[in-house]
């Protein structure tokens, strides 16, 4: 007996330890795939409905609905850290089917009360009532997705998202849209079409910067916010918040759901399985055509098997070998036939560069007209196979429209690729090092659009680790200073490649000076820049057809991403503040210390390598890197 109640007190205090790291890991996120076994706080018409939909408001005129996570978002504003969040959910608003205008609204809250229970209804959203409307102590933050326009509040619409501080007037409001990253545009939504959408708000203290970003529900979080606005919540926020959702009805009315929720007051919010979220009402004019749809399955699932059976038959007749690897990675394969139609039989007119694996040649695939690339690998490519499946698991991870698996506007093609690294080391699920950034390896598509490309070196790490690799990997002339010391590749090793490509395609120059006695790139622009013509370091066959500001951010911008001191150059996300003119590049002079530090260090200019030493401590993968160094570039 006394053996069974150790072991019974043993597992109870396991369980408690349990119970309690559960609650340690959820006091700054949670994530909610329907609401079933949440613990909301609900009041007014909000309810949970039995498939896990959290319904907020339904066909009652005048009402209003709440529910908000009942844990407190600790903000303390003496520290600037703890006011950063990040937060995205799946919302949807239905209307009546009896009439095709809907009412009111809805918005995600921050609120320093879990009860709002004294909010009216209409356009009031149920976040105030007329005694409290405006007030500064009502310390409320809203983004509102608003369906009826009210002139009281200057609306621009009857529907936009908004930005609210303890009013209904927006700091800022905009037009239901996202920007399509496929397209290159904004496409407008319909907030109360009775379709899930997906919304994403962040808040970055250091920046005092708040990212609004809406699109569908199958469509990844575009690449453009569709609000972005500084806001310093030191001045609106209490020690004690919280988080929740809010909406209400008038004479108008519509059903006003959540699918989906997921916070994060300590980084980036996890992002939603849309597979695992509950469903939409279906409205009554879809109901009919459910109907008609389900007897015209019953009268064609006969064609639909004799049609798969022949697909089988024809698609086991051209099976292709699969490689071990392949199963273990799972990649999409194309054909071998594809692929030589696409390229034209790999003829030598669409050869667009060869490199370390064998020949790239250019390609449309016939089935959908899309431009791709080809890489053909030869059999006896010094660097093997090991690389090449590296960079398709790399790629197969990587998910961003100015990357490439498939060398133009100076200022497009440089945010395109800084769009690329950003995704790359900060937006990513884990921290990827590019580690060989260089012309050679950048495509453009039919829009001059610039794809970074080659992941066969790339690595990956978790963010808020440190890299392990220490193998020099590269070409020279884009090799950080403190790469060729160490070996050690890191984001800021990568942000000196890419100033060292921004400089080389807007000057026409290779970065390493081929003549002993003439200026390397960095050399050269610093000396243009302390002439007063930092202009003239541009490339001439240009001809001077370009903005001239946006060439002068492009230089200067290139030479900062340069800086032999690694602290001394921005991270690519600074990198793409300066180029879409959020932040301003500091104004500074040739003769100021950070330009002074250029031609003062030896690093910068010409750097001599010992390449035995880099042999006896790189990997074998060194060998072909600087052999491909010598003969300029892989």
């Amino acid at each position: 007996m006394a053996a069974a109640h150790r072991s019974l007190l043993l597992w109870m205090v396991f369980n408690v330890y349990l119970i309690s790291l559960t609650s340690a890991q959820d006091e700054n996120q949670f994530i909610y795939h329907g609401f079933s076994e949440s613990k909301l706080h609900l009041d007014g018409m909000a309810e949970i409905l039995s498939n896990g939909l959290l319904q907020l408001t339904n066909a009652t005129e005048l009402q209003t609905g709440h529910a908000f996570y009942p844990f407190s978002f600790k903000s303390n504003v003496s520290s600037y850290k703890s006011l950063s969040f990040s937060t995205n959910f799946v919302f949807g608003i239905v209307p009546d089917p009896n009439n095709k205008n809907s009412g009111h609204g809805m918005a995600f809250v921050v609120s320093p009360s879990l009860d709002l229970s004294k909010s009216k209804p209409t356009a009031y959203l149920g976040l105030f009532n007329s005694s409290n409307y405006g007030l500064s102590t009502n310390h409320i933050l809203a983004v509102e997705l608003d369906t009826v326009q009210s002139a009281e509040y200057n609306d621009i619409n009857g529907n936009h998202v908004g930005i609210d501080v303890n009013n209904l007037e927006s700091n800022e409001s905009a037009t239901a849209t996202y920007f399509s990253d496929k397209e290159v545009k904004n496409i407008t939504l319909e907030l109360a079409s009775g379709n899930p959408m997906q919304i994403w708000i962040d808040f970055d203290e250091t920046e005092k910067l708040l990212n609004v970003t809406l699109a569908p529900i199958r469509i990844p979080k575009p690449n453009r916010p569709l609000l972005s606005t500084s806001i310093d919540l030191s001045q609106i926020f209490l020690d004690s918040m919280y988080v929740g959702f809010s909406a209400s009805t008038g004479e108008l009315v519509s059903g006003q759901y959540i699918l989906g929720w997921s916070f994060n007051k300590s980084g980036q919010a996890q992002n939603l399985d849309i597979t695992k979220l509950p469903s939409l009402p279906v409205r009554g004019s879809k109901k009919r055509i459910l109907k008609i749809i389900a007897s015209l399955i019953v009268a064609v699932v006969v064609l639909i098997a004799i049609g798969a059976t022949v697909y089988i038959f024809q698609k086991k007749k051209y099976e292709e070998l699969c490689e071990d690897w392949e199963r273990k990675y799972g990649p999409h394969r194309f054909s071998y036939k594809n692929l030589y139609n696409a390229t034209k039989g790999f003829n030598d007119k669409e050869l667009i560069g060869e490199g370390g694996f064998g020949k790239v040649y250019r390609g449309v695939l016939p089935s959908s007209n899309e431009q791709i690339a080809v890489k053909n690998v030869s059999h006896d490519s010094k660097q093997g196979m090991s690389e090449f499946v590296a960079e398709i698991v790399s790629m197969g991870r990587l998910r961003h429209r100015n990357l490439a698996l498939i060398g133009f506007s100076d200022f497009e093609f440089s945010r395109g690729i800084a769009s690329g690294l950003l995704y790359l080391h900060e937006d990513g699920e884990q921290v990827v090092l590019h580690r060989d950034i260089k012309p050679g390896n950048i495509l453009l598509d039919v829009d001059l659009s610039g794809k970074l490309g080659d992941f066969g070196l790339a690595r990956f790490y978790d963010h808020g680790s440190n890299p392990k690799t220490t193998n020099l990997i590269g070409t020279l002339g884009y090799l950080a200073p403190e790469l060729l010391r160490t070996g050690k590749a890191t984001t800021s090793t990568d942000v000196f490649a890419f100033g060292a490509c921004m400089l080389e395609v807007a000057c026409g120059r290779k970065p390493m000076a081929i003549d002993p006695e003439n200026l390397n790139l960095v050399d050269w622009v610093t000396d243009c820049w302390k002439r007063g013509h930092i202009l003239d370091a541009t490339d001439p066959r240009l001809e001077g057809l370009y903005a001239e500001e946006q060439m002068e951010l492009v230089l200067k911008l290139g030479l900062f991403c340069s800086h032999p001191n690694p602290a001394a150059r921005p991270s690519m996300r600074q990198v793409m503040q300066y180029l879409d003119g959020d932040v301003m590049l500091p104004h500074i002079t040739p003769d100021d210390p950070l330009i002074a530090a250029f031609t003062a260090s030896n690093e910068a200019s010409n750097v001599l390598v010992n390449f035995s030493e880099l042999l006896e401590r790189g990997s074998s993968h060194t060998m072909s890197t600087v052999e491909s160094i010598l003969i300029e570039g892989r």
